[in-house]
């Protein structure tokens, strides 16, 4: 009996390295394991990894759903949740958007060269796609000017606490992949499987 549970697991273990070695990773390969990278390097590693799943994302949600917010019919009858204000898809993605841009220019001092503010006014999804994919153009960019020197030089935060250019830069990331996970949500909700869990 022992015998084919080894057997059994290193079928399993076979299956799972045949089907990882047959994935394509789209994003670039980083520094080799063991050396050191740059602050920007390793920053901008995290923020292609959420670009590539919320762009995904926002992509795959059909431009007449672009409006659907979920709503209290979604949900157990007599929920107490206020739904009035909850993003529709289309304002989530704006949403990080605004942001990408409001908190890259903090620490980099690049200016946005779109009318940020009229972001959030966006409901169509070619220019929801548009908008959302400049944001992470410009923070790209961001990016690229934090180096070892100024990483770690504290500047003045838009959250409670303090702020340094690599961790507001972070906070970005996160931020952005707190987004993407509702918006998956909301494409589970419409029965389409998030082409990063594909």
């Amino acid at each position: 009996m022992q015998i084919w549970k080894i057997a059994g697991c290193c079928l399993l273990t076979v299956c799972s390295l045949s089907v990882t070695a047959q994935m394509k990773n789209p994003l670039p390969a980083g520094p080799p394991v063991g050396t050191t990278a740059t602050p920007a390097a390793a920053l901008d590693s995290q923020l292609s990894l959420i670009e590539l799943e919320m762009m995904g994302a926002v992509k795959a949600m059909p431009a007449e759903k672009f409006g659907f917010a979920p709503s209290a019919a979604i949900f157990v009858p007599g929920q107490k949740t206020e739904f009035p204000t909850v993003r529709t898809f289309a304002q989530q993605a704006t949403h990080v958007a605004e942001a990408n841009y409001f908190f890259a220019n903090i620490w980099s001092g690049l200016k946005p060269d779109v009318d940020v503010k009229g972001i959030e006014k966006l409901t169509n999804k070619d220019d929801v796609v548009a908008a959302l994919a400049g944001s992470f153009a410009f923070a790209h960019k961001a990016v690229a000017t934090i180096t070892p020197a100024n990483a770690w030089v504290v500047i003045k935060s838009p959250e409670p606490g303090f702020a340094t250019q690599a961790t507001l830069a972070a906070f970005l990331v996160a931020h952005a992949n707190d987004h993407y996970g509702q918006m998956v949500e909301y494409l589970r909700m419409n029965a389409i499987v998030p082409p990063a869990s594909q």
